[in-house]
């Protein structure tokens, strides 16, 4: 197939990027390298490769890109609800307004595999799984574009939505940020981590196994269309508790406390179902304790010391 992806140099697209090319696809990525990355250099050899820096707001970039696609993945977005509330305009922008736009240029007939997040679910009942059939309560501006973006998507016929649990993992465009990766980082080298609101729960997938999400929806896509699909790890529903307990298992000698100060601005407190995924023949291959043990590893070529002598 002829793939668009929008964002495609960012943590997801450099992991899904190659993959896809790997499987004999045809790929072009629309990127403004916003983070200066070079994170597809290793893609270039592939003469089905092909790569745009541009804007993906702009319809003039977009719609030659979009003549010559099958599907359209976008992954542009302002990610996470601090960079969201640091540039408002821009969250609304690249996370709805970009979605809109590809929506309005799109021809009926082409596919589109929108990515947003699980975090819609805002706090959710005690005990209760969340299904895709929950009612959404996004707390944070992020949450707030990003389910009103898959409002968008959903209303084409050739579209569906993947509600992403927190993703982990190595990429070669890296965040540390993203909660795994960021107390697997303390752990392996502060050997300790401040924790607020501990018990707060929710769901973890790795980012190798959203790269295969995407081959599975592609190789499935009439009968997958028109829907919302939870994407993560049945066996892992955690709190930030739980989490730490699993990595210390890993790291004997990783200590974690719970604050009273702190908190989340996405108020994400909830355990999800992934079984209407798990309907569709799909099945994860990274477990946690997998991916823990792949950013220990990654972690010793990586260290976050920009502006230290160490």
């Amino acid at each position: 197939m002829n793939i668009l992806i929008t964002g495609g140099a960012g943590y997801l697209g450099s992991v899904l990027t190659p993959h896809l090319l790997s499987l004999g696809h045809t790929v072009t990525v629309l990127d403004n390298f916003l983070f200066r990355q070079a994170t597809l250099a290793e893609c270039c050899h592939y003469e089905t490769f092909q790569v745009v820096r541009g804007d993906c707001r702009d319809p003039e970039t977009l719609k030659p890109l979009l003549a010559e696609a099958d599907a359209v993945i976008p992954l542009a977005a302002i990610v996470g609800a601090p960079l969201c509330n640091e540039d408002q305009t821009a969250a609304e922008s690249v996370n709805f307004g970009a979605v809109q736009t590809l929506c309005d240029l799109l021809d009926p007939a082409q596919q589109l595999l929108m990515p947003i997040t699980n975090s819609g679910y805002g706090i959710g009942e005690a005990g209760k799984m969340c299904t895709e059939d929950s009612p959404l309560n996004p707390i944070s501006l992020y949450g707030q574009t990003k389910v009103r973006a898959e409002e968008t998507v959903l209303q084409r016929d050739n579209s569906l939505s993947f509600r992403l649990a927190t993703v982990f993992g190595m990429s070669p465009r890296m965040r540390l940020d993203l909660l795994v990766n960021d107390f697997v980082y303390r752990a392996l080298n502060d050997r300790a981590v401040v924790i607020f609101e501990g018990h707060f729960k929710r769901n973890y997938i790795h980012i190798r196994d959203i790269a295969r999400v995407f081959v599975h929806a592609l190789d499935n896509f009439d009968s997958m269309k028109g829907r919302p699909y939870n994407v993560g790890l049945e066996e892992a529903n955690l709190s930030k508790l739980e989490l730490c307990a699993v990595i210390q298992q890993h790291l004997p000698k990783f200590q974690y406390l719970e604050a009273s100060v702190g908190e989340d601005p996405d108020k994400r407190d909830y355990i999800v179902s992934n079984q209407r995924l798990l309907d569709t023949g799909f099945r994860t291959e990274w477990t946690l304790d997998r991916g823990i043990q792949e950013l220990i590893k990654g972690y010793t070529i990586i260290r976050n010391a920009q502006y230290s002598n160490v």
